[in-house]
């Protein structure tokens, strides 16, 4: 039998309406030059139907790609909505990849048009002529019509603001099945050529409602969220979509991303969630020991993307007072996977026992599996010791790839193998040892590349810190440390000192072989350690004999 209850789409379109008629006053404000951008959801509304009624007449229908190259704007947010509720798939293209992968990316996505922020023209004025399908490039530069120049060598090219005010703020919305694809982003490419997420409607609106939940983000219409992770980097964690679905303020940093920017717009705007990679933190963290802020409006500082350590953790809560809520997803799970937060019996728990729970990535949020997997393919007891290939299904994770059938492997009855190394303990919460090909296999025993890392970014006087295997002639690998100390310190800091730190936390064979200092670590274009490059750079690097 049955159930009696109404077909109703999970489009979109619910979701930009919804906003437009519960919340046409609230705020949508974005940091461009040295001023502030602002306007409405209803001014949102409004030329979110003109920019439907554009693309139409530029030639895009049902099912086409259309891409940006854009920072997190007011604009940006526009296209998340008009593209995917006229029936096109948004296609966010991050820019900071290499000119090749950003060439195969297009092509391999078969993108119809490109929208440009105007500062970032050289991106793809240099590839161009290698772009297969793109008819048209729109240039989003002066913030009205008539201010409008633009000096590019792209052809068959608009301006934004011209393209929305020669049209109406009328659009007949065409009726969408809630499986039709949406969006699209393409994972980073670590090995082998990027591969593509294509995320359904449905995906987008259940993913909204997850972050809504009290105990995964809280996205509220009460809270200000400022998303500094890049809206091209995994949708900007879905946070465009959830904030409008609530109704929340909503703060969009454009290019401004340095520490002393993000701190003067919390300051400035009141935001009461922000949320971005480790490394942002990090650099916030160091300048607010020099300059003061009145960051008190924070309710919580959503981290991802990479595991956030420990320490920063602790540093933000106790000298600071700033919550930091850890997360973990993959572009692949679109992406919020898991949460950590405090279940309600550990709240009486001492300091030090949350803070090892809110180190760790968390609880799987409501509409989300996980699960572990050992070498033999058998699932790992729950015990927080246990190592096994985390494994995860959900109505928003990807059942397959984008005309790439080599990621078939990825998959297996009915889960998504994500590659990543845990444990999961009693209470469910589920922590990240490694991925594993950066797992260290010395002899017999793996070696946690994460836990050295985390472990080495306590130390006070330690900037950052990564951890690489490099070849070993009797153990096959060993650990290599890499670390950016603190800048200026006096005196200068020294392998002993961390090694002193390290003894007291791993057994002696866990700990590195040697420790290298840099000015800076690689990063990728998501703010991650490259390990890939920081391989390359140690190619021919040998440990010292003992």
């Amino acid at each position: 039998m049955r159930g009696l209850m109404m077909e109703y789409p999970l489009t979109l379109q619910h979701i930009l309406q919804r906003a437009y008629r519960f919340f046409p006053a609230q705020e949508i404000a974005t940091k461009v030059g040295p001023t502030m951008h602002r306007y409405t959801y209803a001014g949102f509304y409004e030329r979110t139907y003109r920019l439907a009624n554009a693309l139409a007449r530029l030639g895009i229908r049902r099912g086409d790609r259309v891409a940006t190259i854009a920072w997190n704007s007011y604009r940006h947010l526009e296209l998340y909505f008009a593209v995917p509720c006229m029936g096109a798939v948004l296609h966010t293209l991050n820019l900071r990849l290499s000119p090749d992968q950003l060439v195969f990316i297009i092509n391999h996505a078969e993108d119809k048009a490109i929208f440009i922020d105007q500062t970032l023209l050289p991106i793809l004025e240099k590839i161009a002529p290698q772009l297969e399908t793109v008819k048209c490039f729109v240039v989003m530069g002066a913030t009205s019509a008539a201010d409008a120049t633009l000096l590019t060598t792209l052809p068959c090219h608009e301006g934004y603001e011209q393209l929305l005010a020669a049209e109406e703020p009328q659009f007949a919305w065409p009726e969408l099945d809630e499986n039709d694809a949406a969006a699209m982003c393409y994972t980073s490419g670590t090995t082998g050529n990027p591969k593509g997420v294509l995320y359904s409607h449905r995906a987008i609106f259940l993913h909204s409602i997850g972050e809504c939940m009290a105990d995964t983000l809280a996205v509220s219409q009460s809270d200000t969220i400022m998303p500094v992770v890049p809206m091209f980097h995994a949708n900007a964690w879905g946070l465009p979509f959830s904030m409008t679905l609530a109704g929340a303020r909503q703060v969009y940093p454009g290019p401004h991303l340095h520490p002393r920017d993000l701190a003067e717009l919390i300051q400035a705007e009141r935001v009461t969630v922000a949320a971005g990679v480790p490394t942002l933190w990090l650099g916030l963290l160091a300048l607010l020991e020099s300059e003061r802020y009145d960051l008190s409006s924070i309710r919580e500082m959503v981290v991802g993307g990479a595991a956030a350590p420990q320490s920063m953790i602790e540093r933000f809560a106790r000298e600071h007072g700033l919550h930091i809520l850890h997360a973990w997803g993959m572009t692949e799970t679109s992406p919020l996977g898991t949460v950590a937060g405090i279940k309600y019996y550990m709240q009486d728990w001492p300091e030090e026992k949350q803070f090892a729970v809110r180190a760790k990535q968390g609880l799987a949020v409501p509409m989300v599996d996980v699960r572990g997997l050992d070498e033999d393919g058998q699932e790992i007891p729950w015990d927080g010791k246990t190592q096994g290939e985390l494994l995860v299904r959900g109505p928003w994770v990807t059942a397959g790839y984008y005309h790439d059938k080599r990621g078939g492997a990825a998959f297996v009855d009915g889960w998504f193998r994500t590659g990543d190394v845990v444990t999961i303990d009693a209470d469910g919460y589920m922590q990240i040892v490694d991925r594993t090909k950066d797992l260290i296999k010395s002899g017999w025993e793996w070696i946690s590349s994460v836990a050295l890392e985390n472990a080495i970014m306590t130390h006070p006087r330690v900037a950052e810190a990564a951890v690489i295997a490099v070849p070993h002639p009797r153990w096959q690998e060993r650990p290599l440390a890499v670390v950016t100390p603190k800048p200026n310190l006096e005196p200068p800091l020294t392998k002993a000192e961390i090694y002193e730190d390290l003894a007291q936390k791993f057994p002696k064979w866990e700990l590195p072989d040697d420790i290298v200092f840099v000015d800076a670590i690689p990063k990728t274009s998501v703010g991650k350690f490259d390990k890939k490059v920081i391989r390359q750079q140690f190619a021919e690097y040998r440990l010292p004999t003992v």
